[in-house]
């Protein structure tokens, strides 16, 4: 198994988007909410603080900018997104990221510990670096691991890195089979989140044997999960960890309101998991 990782300096590259602006000032008027369901109990609404665009510094801003413009320009030569336009961009991909950090903070701090600060997160399949690109920009104490293992897509994270002057990301190129069996990373990680990778079954072992015990799995879902949920709960407990709660999220793309599924990691995961490259996605427990 080869792993390449790099870990990228800042670079003196910096510009902004007047349309990125006006695209704030309009977004920003309309409301939004997350609420979760914890899985044992009835519901419970929950007004959690999210971290919408207008909470953002205005370097912050820049660099979301920054990061689209980079992600546009990129699409048209390989693909990263079937979306094409900046406004897309921003409400199907960002504010889609950055609606899950809210229900991320609310469970760590409720389940896992006393403080956010220094967190470490990693981003399982990647992408083009959604979400976790988008959680380093907001949260910039946070340390935050991207897991891809396409060359062509590590490339862009690379540039998107540089280009953004992030300097609390790191990237590996590898799969999370083999990631998960590296104690380079095995139960190192607090925080493991996925997003439009694969069915809560394959993400379960995936994502669970990077995950210490005491931190947290989150899945960003659709709007109904819950008979993925169920298939999944057999996988989700064989790798040492429990469902927590649900989350409902609020998002401004096409498909309205979403889910995130947060489990946290009640014991180590069994060392025969996750099993060889391919075996979770053609054999799902």
């Amino acid at each position: 198994m080869s792993v390449w990782c790099l870990q990228l300096p800042s670079y003196p590259q910096y510009f902004s988007s007047l349309s990125f602006r006006k695209f704030i000032k309009r977004l920003v008027t309309t409301p939004s909410s997350s609420s979760c369901l914890p899985r044992k109990s009835t519901l419970v609404g929950a007004s959690l603080q999210r971290p919408q665009l207008e909470y953002l510094t205005t370097r912050q801003q820049e660099q979301i900018s920054v990061y689209v413009d980079a992600l546009l320009q990129w699409n048209q030569r390989m693909n990263l997104t079937a979306v094409k336009e900046t406004t897309d961009v921003m409400k199907r991909h960002v504010e889609d990221s950055l609606a899950i950090i809210p229900p991320i903070q609310n469970s760590y701090l409720s389940h896992c510990g006393s403080s956010c600060e220094g967190l470490k997160l990693v981003d399982v399949g990647s992408g083009p670096g959604l979400p976790g690109l988008i959680f380093a920009i907001a949260c910039p104490s946070w340390q935050v691991t991207l897991l891809e293992s396409m060359q062509k897509r590590c490339l862009f994270l690379e540039h998107a890195v540089a280009v953004t002057r992030l300097s609390n990301v790191q990237i590996l190129r590898v799969r999370a089979e083999d990631a998960g069996q590296d104690q380079n990373f095995r139960e190192t990680f607090d925080v493991s989140v996925a997003r439009a990778v694969a069915e809560m079954r394959i993400l379960a072992e995936y994502c669970l044997p990077m995950v210490r015990v005491g931190g947290l799995f989150v899945a960003a879902k659709g709007y109904d999960p819950q008979e993925e949920i169920k298939k999944a709960e057999k996988a989700i407990h064989v790798m040492g960890a429990s469902i927590l709660q649900l989350c409902s999220v609020e998002s401004h793309g096409p498909h309205g309101q979403r889910s995130a599924v947060v489990c946290i990691k009640n014991h180590p995961t069994p060392r025969k998991y996750p099993r060889p490259p391919g075996q979770p996605a053609k054999d799902p427990l």
